[in-house]
């Protein structure tokens, strides 16, 4: 059974990394358990875990739905989500390895060169590499828990994010401010690097609007 409850929490983040599950999306008991062939015992299980991360919130007697934000919850998961990545950020500039420092500078090259080919084309294909950015930096930190954090926050906001790439020079825009983060970390300049990523994942006030009235 845990082996059930694990595989269905996983099969399900991935849905909503991959865009397949956005904010407000119902999560219905049945409807998992006949897709994934459990039984309910697991998905009841796996909604207790995401509960427990406010990925989802529960609905009486109508399964669960994807959390999504108010504006106030917006911004305030907002701050705490650049003071994670800018503190991973930091971390990364004094613990990088040099295999760690070769997969960022492939993640960054990556992006570079899909906003040169594409430009504000594919913006979902663009929002993957984005997430391996992220995802490299994170690890360089160093710090497993500080990653499964930048996880939880991010997964609340991931649907934002992929849509602000839809924005005209936004991918463009993203792929040099990737550069910059990764040359402050390579020269393991912690503040630097810090408050570039803090600033990088930060929206502004009309952009949140903006994002929570594009996403309905």
């Amino acid at each position: 059974m845990a082996g059930q409850t694990e595989q269905l929490l996983n099969a399900i983040l991935a849905d909503i990394d991959c865009g397949q599950l956005n904010p407000g999306d119902v999560l219905d008991e049945a409807g998992l358990a006949a897709r994934h062939g459990v039984s309910r015992t697991p998905v009841r299980e796996v909604f207790i875990q995401l509960e427990a991360t406010g990925l989802i919130r529960r609905l009486p007697r109508k399964g669960a739905i994807l959390f999504k934000p108010t504006l106030e919850e917006f911004l305030a998961i907002l701050e705490v989500h650049a003071r994670l990545e800018g503190q991973a950020a930091g971390l990364a500039a004094r613990r990088l390895s040099p295999a760690q420092g070769e997969a960022l500078e492939a993640a960054v090259s990556a992006c570079e060169i899909h906003a040169a080919a594409k430009g504000d084309g594919d913006p979902n294909g663009y929002y993957q590499l984005n997430l391996k950015f992220h995802e490299t930096v994170a690890l360089g930190a160093g710090n497993a828990f500080l990653v499964e954090m930048i996880k939880t926050n991010a997964r609340k906001l991931m649907a934002y994010y992929r849509a602000r790439y839809r924005y005209p020079g936004s991918i463009a825009q993203s792929a040099r401010e990737h550069r910059q983060i990764a040359t402050l970390i390579f020269a393991h300049d912690r503040t630097g690097a810090e408050a570039a990523m803090a600033s990088h994942v930060q929206f502004d006030q009309v952009t949140v609007m903006d994002l929570l009235a594009a996403l309905g």
